[in-house]
């Protein structure tokens, strides 16, 4: 079993008498499969070399320090993509603050005071278009120069690609946006996530018999396009009293305005199948499986039941399938 790995935000948490380590940098926003090959590289040179694993990301995003109101929606929230490096066997998880002062250091001032200074680097692992410093002026190759003067070695990481498609968060949220849920998923190496705490609706589901958790997504959360999705509903805080014990369930989801009742605001409800429990106030996750069909405006209230019992069903037998 891996260790859990530790969590910083800034290197003033740094521990002391931090020797020296390996560090991969990136956004890594979704922690796709490219990000898993340039991660696993430099996991597999830590090991090699003796030495604990650092990857470094930042919060918020550069683009929106750089260029105000211009972030990007975010795949997954940076406890999930903790999480997700963990599993890789990244050891330390550095989330380093992105301010207008970070962003106008020199490309030359970032790796002294920060890989050198402050981390220690003896390796730094990076996708083969990363950019750093002011205006992004610092490239592989100028990282591979101070490597040779400050005495680590540099290693840039080809993306990965699968015939003309290379992986990319850029290219995953356009498939989110577009609600293909599918082709996210086999670029992400598993199903789109989204978080949310849940919150109390305006309760029609339960008087049509489809009662649904109704979920408070974050700023900026990568929601798919409107329509029915097939979703694994997972539970990511401790369950409550007499909850049930299943962490993981059923769930037909529904985002959009709900047109039927002339809705206005953008929601994404969960019918939870086969759950009598009051889910709200839960942390939870929606892994997104499949999509179902596009959001309709139905002529009655009967025709839209129905179509929510044909939802159900083909929810169950989607999720039922091994994959």
């Amino acid at each position: 079993m891996l260790s859990p790995v530790q969590r910083w935000r800034g290197l003033e948490q740094l521990p002391g008498g931090w020797g020296r380590c390996v560090v991969t940098i990136g956004v890594f926003d979704g922690v796709h499969r490219g990000h898993q090959q340039l991660v696993g590289t430099a996991v597999k040179l830590a090991s090699d070399m003796g030495l604990p694993c650092v990857l470094m990301t930042f919060d918020p995003h550069p683009s929106e320090v750089v260029r105000p109101g211009s972030h990007p929606v975010q795949l997954t929230t940076l406890p999930r993509r903790a999480e997700l490096v963990e599993q890789l066997g990244v050891d330390y998880f550095c989330v380093l603050p992105f301010t207008p002062e970070l962003s106008r250091l020199p490309a030359d001032e970032f790796v002294h005071e920060i890989l050198v200074e402050k981390l220690h680097a003896a390796a730094v692992v990076v996708g083969e278009n990363f950019a750093f410093g002011h205006k992004a002026a610092g490239t592989v190759e100028a990282l591979r120069k101070f490597g040779t003067r400050f005495g680590f070695t540099v290693h840039g990481a080809p993306l990965l690609s699968e015939g003309a498609l290379t992986f990319s968060s850029t290219y995953i949220r356009s498939c989110i946006d577009a609600g293909d849920v599918t082709a996210a998923a086999a670029a992400l190496g598993r199903p789109h996530r989204l978080d949310g705490i849940v919150v109390r609706g305006d309760g029609r589901g339960r008087e049509l018999g489809f009662p649904t958790a109704n979920l408070l997504t974050p700023r900026f959360a990568a929601v798919p396009a409107d329509g029915v999705y097939a979703c694994r509903f997972v539970r990511l805080g401790p369950l409550p009293p007499h909850a049930e014990a299943n962490r993981t369930l059923m769930a037909a989801v529904s985002v959009g305005t709900n047109p039927t009742f002339s809705g206005r605001e953008r929601r994404v409800e969960a019918f939870v199948l086969d759950v009598e429990e009051d889910l709200y106030g839960q942390r939870v996750g929606l892994d997104f499986v499949a999509r179902i069909r596009d959001m309709e405006r139905y002529p009655t209230v009967e025709a839209l039941l129905e179509e929510m019992h044909r939802d159900v069903d083909r929810t169950r037998q989607i999720l039922s399938t091994p994959d």
